[in-house]
């Protein structure tokens, strides 16, 4: 059996703080009256390596940032970026599919191991599904199509902190 306290990730407070905070966001804050069951985010535990655990944060607006156990963070790019606000628009907009997959929960442990933790935020309440390590079986397409989408976000976001690298580079000369 392996050593439960190897597969856990070491988190600082304001991770933990601010990844609750967007799991427990309120739909209101939209000022859309949502249906029960629509999904208006979503928050994907994402390990990266042993160490390091990267929790991505989806709304239907358009919004994305990546939050790091180590309490580093990558925000605000949304509001610069069109081509990130498109790419989480589409993956929470296309998320509803993946809800009759997902199981309510009100608990939001932390993944272990190499294991991704999917929480989908709807008015009803939040609706939680996991990727294992390894293939996505080919008998849940609804999970491998989220996963193409949230792949592009995570691109998006790449290419989001590449230009502000270079803005930065060039702001220095």
């Amino acid at each position: 059996m392996p050593n439960r306290n190897t597969d856990r990730y070491n988190v600082t407070q304001k991770y933990l703080m601010t990844r609750g905070q967007a799991i427990n966001f309120p739909a209101q804050f939209f000022e859309v009256n949502f249906k029960k069951d629509q999904v208006f985010g979503v928050v994907i535990d994402i390990p990266m390596t042993s160490d390091v655990l990267t929790t991505m944060v989806c709304f239907i607006n358009g919004a994305a940032n990546l939050y790091f156990n180590n309490g580093g963070e990558y925000t605000g790019a949304s509001q610069k970026y069109r081509n990130l606000v498109q790419a989480a628009h589409t993956l929470v907009a296309n998320a509803g599919p993946l809800l009759p997959k997902c199981k309510k929960t009100k608990m939001f442990d932390l993944p272990t191991g190499r294991t991704q933790n999917i929480f989908l935020l709807t008015r009803g309440g939040i609706y939680k599904t996991e990727i294992k390590q390894g293939m996505i079986p080919a008998d849940q397409p609804e999970l491998r199509s989220f996963y193409v989408l949230y792949q592009r976000v995570l691109g998006e976001i790449r290419n989001c902190q590449l230009k502000d690298d270079a803005e930065r580079r060039n702001a220095a000369k």
